[in-house]
């Protein structure tokens, strides 16, 4: 089992940043490809970003390239999603999961084994 605790939302203006940070606990955290995922208000859970055990990172989502890096640090069990520029279309819940895998895993791959509880993100115009 792994428990998986985000933090960093909340209410920013559009162009600003954020810095989502996702703390894992439970199992080996090195064990595990970490994503992130985005939930628009209405709207299907995407997967934004993912990043492999050995900390190759990968955006999937077209929209957030050049905007958004995801980092981790399998020292301190944790994963960032460091967000710049945000845009009112970036508002929504922000979920960490982690998927048992090794190495890399593309991102329509990827489908996680646990979830965090999510956090919300607002982008104001």
């Amino acid at each position: 089992q792994v428990q998986l605790v985000e933090s960093g939302g909340g209410l920013v203006q559009a162009g600003g940043s954020l810095r989502l940070s996702c703390a894992a606990s439970g199992r080996t955290f090195s064990w595990y490809v970490m994503g992130w995922f985005h939930q628009a208000p209405g709207k299907e859970l995407d997967v934004v970003a993912a990043i492999s055990t050995n900390g190759y990172s990968t955006i999937c989502a077209d929209s957030v390239k050049g905007r958004f890096t995801v980092s981790r640090d399998n020292a301190k069990n944790t994963v960032t999603l460091q967000m710049n520029s945000l845009k009112p279309e970036d508002t929504g819940v922000y979920y960490c999961a982690a998927k048992r895998d090794i190495g890399s895993v593309p991102c329509n791959s990827m489908v996680p084994d646990y979830w965090g509880q999510g956090t919300q993100v607002t982008v104001s115009s």
